[in-house]
């Protein structure tokens, strides 16, 4: 999949440069294997390190990696790599456009999504929340 996502990618935005591609096996690495993504990473000394493991693989995979690359910028993209390599079927725009795409993708894939957006979801509106009433409180006091 990288590599049929990088000529997608390459051919839509022509002068684009992928200094590399990798995709993990679906197991946890070995100290070693991991060690040699970290070299592999930094040796073809990327501007961006994008990471598509899915949520929150990926946001645990930069956490624990931020420090041992020498890249600038580390974005987790989720489900944008299936989209931009045509494996995955977007909403339609309207969709896209109402902020409803997660819940197309639910119903898209309900066996393998709902206890992902069943958690991720509502601990999102509650963190949002606890932050709205966080400044909120902070405001009042100036």
């Amino acid at each position: 999949m990288p590599e049929l996502l990088k000529d997608r990618l390459q051919r839509r935005f022509p002068g684009l440069n992928v200094v590399g591609t990798y995709s993990p096996p679906f197991r946890p690495l070995t100290e070693a294997e991991d060690e040699g993504v970290v070299e592999m990473i930094n040796g073809a000394e990327p501007d961006i390190v994008w990471v598509g493991l899915s949520t929150p693989k990926q946001e645990k995979w930069m956490a624990a990696h931020v420090d041992r690359l020498n890249a600038p910028v580390l974005i987790g993209v989720g489900a944008a790599f299936d989209f931009h390599a045509g494996l995955v079927k977007r909403a339609p725009r309207w969709i896209q456009h109402s902020g409803l795409e997660w819940l197309f993708r639910l119903m898209s894939e309900p066996r393998r999504l709902w206890r992902r957006y069943l958690k991720i979801v509502p601990l999102f509106g509650i963190k949002l929340l606890q932050q709205m009433v966080g400044l909120r409180r902070y405001s009042d006091d100036q």
